[in-house]
């Protein structure tokens, strides 16, 4: 009779990624779990029994994987997914996102879209995500009933805003949300989410900033996403975007600066200095034809990167296997050399980098024994995926979110052979598609 401890999950017969340090592959892996967290990954010798379980999975072949990790997402905006597209960014916003969220968005539309987005990423494969937008409580709601891991922060803009009628509470009101939802659920890290500098003043970036250090939370802003955006701050505040942020003191390692295309080596070299997260949400950025995101600039300065899809109203998808693909393909084409950006260091930024970026590197990203057991399986049987001389490769150029088979959250099973076993999907979907139909008309 064998002895040792009972496992809740064990997970064999496929081919581990750990996507630790080392990069170690175990083709016949064996994955514990117990507790919500990872106990044991190893290769199983031949003839070795299986360590008991209360429920084993068997891989059947395929990859055993962390779960990936989008870090930057507007999840209720799959409310307008395709409303507004092959348009600039300014006029995208400011003529028809901006106009759509003020008429059409409350606690239950964006509870709704924020459903169809959780369910959307489980099933591609994400399980955990960075979020910024308005309602947040409703987002907050929405990503408990999921089971997903999250980090959501309450939008903050200098304008009248859904859900914050009156600017002057804009930062009073993140830091409502941050109190209620720290320490609510092991799976919600609460937040705040400044828009932009050209959004917000240097009073609310400063008031904001205090606010997030005291309570610990993660400062989400975009920054230096376009060329006109660098221009208005350079003749607003005689600075450009990193440049301003790093004078009024609102830089450091608690910091996720999303896009930051538009930025010098000086800036790069200020955001290392400061510690600084960095999410790049490549398919957004050329569909709005914002530019591209020095990566590899950013990679040899040390800096946590991450991938992000954006909302899907300016993407139009959350898989980030298909960014993955993306972000890979842009950089060796726009540098002329095809080793930029290899497949490993592309996973990387899926998973473990990512997850650092965004403040979690100690707990997910990668299948480390103590780390939280977040982790999806790839079902490789299928002829897009045949035969497979290199996993990693097949995971960034073939690969796509509909090959995710298994998805397991905090130890929890929440995706089982492609079907969602944390809430009934039918009635989100009817009821977002009714929504539609009146945006529409």
């Amino acid at each position: 009779m064998q002895k040792g401890p009972v496992y809740d999950i064990v997970i064999h017969n496929g081919t581990v990624l750990t996507v630790n340090g080392a990069f170690d592959i175990l083709n016949k892996g064996v994955v514990c779990i117990a507790d919500g967290s990872l106990k044991r990954i190893e290769e199983r010798t031949p003839n070795q029994p299986l360590p008991p379980a209360r429920h084993v999975i068997d891989a059947r072949g395929g990859i055993i994987m962390p779960g990936l990790v989008n870090t930057h997402t507007h999840a209720a905006m799959s409310l307008f997914r395709g409303l507004a597209d092959d348009l600039p960014l300014t006029s995208w916003l400011n003529d028809y996102i901006f106009k759509a969220e003020a008429r059409w968005l409350n606690p239950e539309s964006v509870y709704a879209g924020t459903l169809l987005s959780c369910a959307e990423m489980l099933l591609s494969g994400t399980t955990t995500f960075c979020d910024g937008y308005f309602f947040e409580d409703a987002v907050a709601e929405a990503v408990q009933e999921s089971g997903m891991r999250a980090i959501l922060g309450q939008g903050i803009v200098d304008f009248p805003a859904p859900g914050v009628p009156d600017p002057k509470k804009n930062v009073a009101e993140a830091a409502r949300f941050i109190e209620t939802w720290r320490g609510k659920t092991p799976l919600i890290s609460p937040g705040l989410f400044c828009h932009s500098p050209y959004t917000c003043s240097e009073g609310t970036l400063k008031e904001a900033r205090k606010v997030a250090d005291e309570a610990g939370s993660l400062f989400q802003i975009h920054v230096a996403e376009t060329q006109k955006e660098v221009k208005e701050i350079e003749q607003r505040q005689g600075a450009n975007p990193v440049q301003y942020l790093d004078r009024i003191g609102v830089l450091n390692a608690g910091t996720l600066l999303v896009h930051a295309i538009w930025v010098n080596e000086g800036d790069i070299a200020c955001m290392a200095r400061h510690g600084v997260g960095v999410s790049v949400a490549t398919e957004s950025e050329m569909k709005l034809a914002s530019g591209v995101a020095p990566i590899p600039e950013f990679l040899k300065k040390g800096l946590a990167v991450g991938i992000g899809t954006d909302g899907s109203a300016s993407n139009n998808n959350l898989d980030m296997f298909q960014e993955m693909d993306t972000a890979a393909k842009l950089h060796k084409v726009t540098t002329g050399d095809p080793t930029v950006l290899d497949a490993r260091q592309v996973l990387t930024l899926a998973t473990r980098s990512g997850a650092k970026a965004i403040g979690l590197g100690k707990q997910i990203g990668s299948l480390e024994a103590g780390k939280k057991a977040d982790l999806i399986i790839i079902d490789t049987h299928k002829p897009h995926l045949t035969p497979l001389y290199d996993p990693v490769s097949h995971l960034v150029y073939a690969a796509s979110g509909s090959d995710v088979r298994d998805v397991i959250i905090d130890g929890r099973l929440v995706v089982q052979d492609r079907a969602l076993l944390t809430f009934n999907l039918e009635p989100v979907v009817e009821y977002v598609a009714d929504l539609a139909r009146r945006i529409a008309s």
